[in-house]
């Protein structure tokens, strides 16, 4: 909730303020009366609100949108100014459709990326757990970003200066699992010709990551167990116990609870992990995730190739969101990373589930919000007009304008649908700010009241 700052005289009554209060809460602003000396004090929305005399606004560098009763005072204020109507609700709305709050960054540098609930509440679980310097058990399916999310602790905490090393323990049998974990000294075993040190040492200061965990056989489960009570180990062959400075995050694609109930993972060291456990959600519960996880993957893939972005046409975007994708996203990305391959043009076209890219794009078979049809309009569309339809070709920008025109018409009735009506939260969902939004809407004379439930 952001603060609406105004003057303590702003309002004239005390049964004004109690009838505009809740107005503004409703609207998800939280209206905080300040001296004129403090008014830009707060941090939040700076709003300021200019009264009747005034001949100009306290400080309209620190303002992000300025409220004034005279249309005269209001002429002379850079930025953005609502003059006040006299009527409070009026006045609710205008602000609510001035403010758009946009989603918070995405966290790229992190590799992740989304704006849903389910991801926010991840993002957020993360940056606590980053911040407590304890083991760390990631659970989740195979391709949901188990180590993304192992590396987003490391480099949000205060070890993200030292190493990340990730080591996949399905990879590794006994011997060579605890050889590679705490490092041998010369002659230790046959082959070990000279000293070599382990992964945990490689990982001082920093952070070891234990992929696939539930691989571990009971020995080395054994052997890891004694490791995260102390931190304390011995290398192969050496008489010296070493102590480590290394934090431990480990994660599995497998149901921990059941694999102690069949003794295959022992119970006490999944308690010792399991500290902070964490869920990574699958992708079918990311819906409002794939059109943004799309966009970046393939923004990522036009650097990697240095060829110019592409975009998915809305008929591809229909399945992708439908799509329960077992793969996570995993599938997503390597799905996306053969059609940008395969697909010749600027627009990604592929109206298959799953299906290869079509070279030539076919206009969108959704349906487009735009008013209905006349009946005398309907009633002269013979074959031959539509043959003529059919033969006849508009200039290029026409043509281009007229495949825009059709595909936002698409997209705005698959969001609002979407998002129940609400323009704010199909604005975020879209990607865009919240006026911008509303003036599409308006464009195509779209009435939201026809989305709500």
């Amino acid at each position: 909730m952001d603060f609406l700052i105004v003057h303590v005289d702003f309002f004239s009554s005390e049964i004004e303020r109690q009838q505009v209060l809740p107005a503004f809460e409703a609207a998800g602003i939280l209206v905080r009366e300040e001296t004129k000396q403090h008014s830009s004090a707060l941090q939040g929305l700076s709003v300021q609100v200019i009264g009747d005399g005034q001949s100009a606004p306290l400080s309209p560098d620190s303002a992000d949108l300025v409220i004034c009763f005279d249309s005269q005072v209001a002429a002379g204020i850079p930025g953005d100014v609502i003059c006040w109507s006299g009527c409070i609700p009026t006045l609710t709305r205008e602000i609510s459709q001035w403010y758009y709050k946009p989603p918070a960054p995405l966290p790229i540098e992190l590799n992740m990326a989304g704006a849903g609930p389910a991801f926010t509440q991840l993002v957020d679980v993360l940056k606590r757990m980053a911040q407590f310097d304890a083991p760390v058990l990631i659970k989740g399916e195979t391709g949901t970003g188990k180590e993304v999310a192992a590396r987003a602790l490391h480099y949000l905490g205060e070890r993200q200066n030292g190493p990340f090393v990730p080591v996949n323990c399905g990879a590794y049998n006994d011997d060579l699992f605890i050889a590679e974990l705490f490092g041998y000294e010369r002659g230790a075993f046959t082959d070990a010709k000279q000293r070599r040190s382990g992964l945990v040492q490689q990982a001082a200061r920093g952070t070891l990551f234990l992929d696939e965990l539930d691989s571990l056989s009971p020995k080395a489960q054994v052997m890891l167990l004694r490791f995260l009570q102390d931190q304390e180990y011995r290398p192969l062959g050496s008489e010296k116990t070493l102590k480590a400075d290394v934090r431990i995050i480990a994660a599995t694609n497998q149901p921990i609870e059941k694999l102690i109930s069949e003794r295959l993972f022992r119970e006490d060291l999944f308690y010792r992990l399991d500290i902070l456990g964490v869920d990574i959600p699958p992708l079918r519960e990311r819906v409002e995730d794939i059109a943004i996880l799309a966009s970046y993957f393939i923004d990522r893939l036009s650097r990697n190739y240095a060829q110019p972005v592409k975009y998915l046409s809305a008929e591809t975007m229909v399945w992708m969101e439908a799509y329960p994708w077992p793969g996570n996203i995993r599938e997503l990305e390597n799905y996306l990373h053969k059609l940008y391959v395969l697909s010749p043009g600027r627009t990604i076209h592929a109206p298959q589930v799953k299906g290869l890219p079509e070279v030539t794009v076919r206009e969108p078979t959704l349906p487009v919000v735009a008013p209905p049809c006349h009946e005398e309009a309907r009633s002269s569309d013979t074959p031959q007009s539509d043959h003529l339809r059919a033969t006849e070709i508009a200039s290029f920008n026409d043509e281009k304008n007229q495949a825009i025109a059709r595909f936002e018409q698409s997209y705005l009735d698959r969001v609002l649908t979407q998002c129940q009506g609400n323009i704010s939260q199909a604005a975020r969902l879209a990607g865009k700010e919240r006026r911008s939004f509303a003036r599409l809407i308006e464009k195509y004379g779209i009435e939201r009241e026809q989305y709500n439930c």
